[in-house]
């Protein structure tokens, strides 16, 4: 096994919280490799950098020589985790999950050696489940501990549902633990809950300890939760320069926030830097080092290259796609969703309303039209030519 210092490192870095202790844990990892998991249920297409934390961590593990498994919750997904939700989720269907998995594992394949981890499915245990075994499990908690989640407290106070399929989840979720007979889960604090739930069911069931690792939660762009309704995420499949202009547009004062949650790099090389470069150039390196990660250095290089031409020159891109109109002109709105530059016509107004769409440099209107040669910019950093 490692030394002991690698593993008392490993058990602090972007880490917030070891249950029972950390101690604990680090006895184990000395004395056997362990057995850990992330799981994730694939209810969308697109994980962000909030979404990578707990996977990056998942990596370090992998890297010191233990078994890591990533776990998708393709029957828990069907219920649809309430955390954070004031009402029930929409059920997704067996389609969707088959999609959202092949995209959450090219994402995952950024951070994880997926040749070396185990990728299992958590229908397979629970969607063989009987009612009887489903019973039994529920035997093992009381209802006033389910209610106990901040999510239905909430509902509780004003009103709102809970369903009782929705009080099961953290049962089936904390019932993969049993299953796969884990060492050790990760997740974000906002899944302390459930994983608590499977700490409980592994030592009912398997009489073995389990810990759990959290993670903190990456806070977005503009200082608010990250979430995709706030328009403040930094998706994994973000293009590099996509990617590199969005953590260009990061408030200063959480750069050192995502150093430490999104990098590798010290708490005392930071400090260092932040000595050195201006607030400006530091977010570039922020920028650039956190792009490498995700597409390789040289692609980061050529973002900070196009991003530093399109911003400080005020020139266009050097790529641009484009795309082919059947007459001589269109109008913004339809440009704008036929380029899938927006995905709604409501999106589309509300981002031409907000003087976020330019036509040819000009700041479009909503009843502007769109002659071909014409470049359309979305934004600061999206762009479109429409083809002669």
């Amino acid at each position: 096994m490692k030394p002991n210092n690698v593993i008392a490192k490993t058990l602090s870095l972007q880490v917030k919280e070891i249950l029972p202790s950390q101690e604990g844990l680090e006895r184990l990892m000395e004395k056997r490799k362990i057995r850990v998991y992330f799981g994730v249920d694939p209810t969308g297409t697109h994980l962000h950098l909030g979404h990578a934390i707990p996977l990056r961590k998942l990596r370090h593990f992998q890297d010191l020589g233990h078994e890591v498994i990533l776990l998708f919750g393709t029957f828990t997904a069907r219920i649809g985790d309430p955390t954070g939700k004031d009402e029930a989720r929409k059920p997704l269907t067996d389609k969707e999950i088959k999609e959202h998995i092949s995209t959450y594992k090219k994402q995952a394949g950024k951070i994880l050696d997926l040749s070396q981890a185990k990728i299992l499915r958590n229908e397979d245990w629970l969607g063989k489940l009987k009612l009887g075994e489903v019973l039994e499990i529920a035997s093992r908690v009381t209802v006033a501990r389910l209610l106990e989640r901040d999510m239905f407290q909430q509902r509780i106070e004003e009103g709102r549902e809970i369903w009782t399929h929705e009080l099961l989840y953290p049962l089936l979720q904390g019932y993969d633990s049993v299953a796969m007979d884990v060492d050790l889960e990760i997740g974000g604090t906002d899944q302390t809950f459930n994983m608590l739930m499977g700490r409980r069911l592994q030592e009912a069931y398997n009489q073995k300890e389990k810990y759990i690792l959290t993670t903190p939660l990456l806070i977005g762009l503009d200082g608010r939760k990250m979430s995709k309704s706030y328009g403040n995420t930094v998706n994994m499949l973000d293009s590099p320069l996509e990617m590199y202009g969005k953590l260009m547009s990061l408030r200063d004062d959480l750069m050192a926030h995502y150093f430490e949650l999104c990098t590798d790099i010290s708490t005392e090389d930071v400090e260092r830097m932040s000595g050195e470069l201006s607030p400006r150039d530091l977010k570039a390196h922020l920028a650039c080092v956190i792009t490498a990660i995700y597409h390789g250095e040289e692609k980061a290089r050529r973002a900070e290259q196009e991003f530093e031409k399109i911003f400080r020159s005020k020139e266009l891109p050097s790529t641009i796609p484009s795309i082919i109109i059947s007459k001589q002109e269109i109008g913004v709105m339809d440009l704008l969703l036929q380029s899938k530059l927006c995905t709604s016509r409501n999106e589309a107004k509300r981002v031409i309303e907000q003087g976020g769409v330019k036509i040819d440099g000009k700041t479009a209107k909503e009843d502007s039209f769109v002659q071909k040669g014409s470049v359309v910019q979305k934004g600061k950093r999206l762009f479109v030519r429409v083809a002669q």
